[in-house]
């Protein structure tokens, strides 16, 4: 950990700060709603165990003024080629949709999956260069209503 000693406000470095952190999204998130007038902020998750309990695939997202954020989506190793992927993703946009959501947002680096979210709608919006091994962040985005809302 480091501290900046000079007099006044003193800067600090260090762990990750649960405290620090749920105060910020609390201030973050009252003034995204003051200057944009969206406060309906949630979040959900869609999860697949198999029989014995065991975690098959899931998800998790935000929502927020109309967009769902797909923030995390896996699935274990052997179930990949059986569909769960796509029916994960599908649950979560039909949940979306229900929860009023019109678009989704999501990012993949590009050893992971861009292409199964392009099969399924979503157009890349941008990429972030500089992930290890000479990759990218593929920021990809899709319309949850036939009009194409862009």
């Amino acid at each position: 950990m480091t501290a900046d000693r000079n007099p006044g406000p003193v800067l600090t470095t260090g762990p990750r700060d649960p405290e620090l952190n749920d105060w910020l999204t609390e201030e973050l998130v009252a003034f995204n709603a003051a200057v944009t007038g969206a406060s309906d902020r949630d979040a959900f998750s869609v999860k697949v165990t198999d029989e014995a309990g065991e975690l098959v695939g899931g998800l998790t997202a935000w929502t927020w003024g109309g967009l769902c954020g797909i923030g995390l989506l896996w699935v274990r190793d052997g179930d990949r080629e059986d569909g769960w992927g796509s029916r994960i993703l599908r649950a979560a946009e039909d949940e979306a949709r229900r929860r009023g959501c019109d678009r989704a947002a999501v990012s993949s680096f590009t050893f992971q999956a861009p292409g199964f979210y392009q099969r399924h709608g979503y157009v890349e919006t941008g990429r972030t260069p500089g992930i290890p091994g000479g990759h990218a962040d593929v920021h990809l985005f899709k319309s949850l209503t036939d009009s194409g809302l862009s």
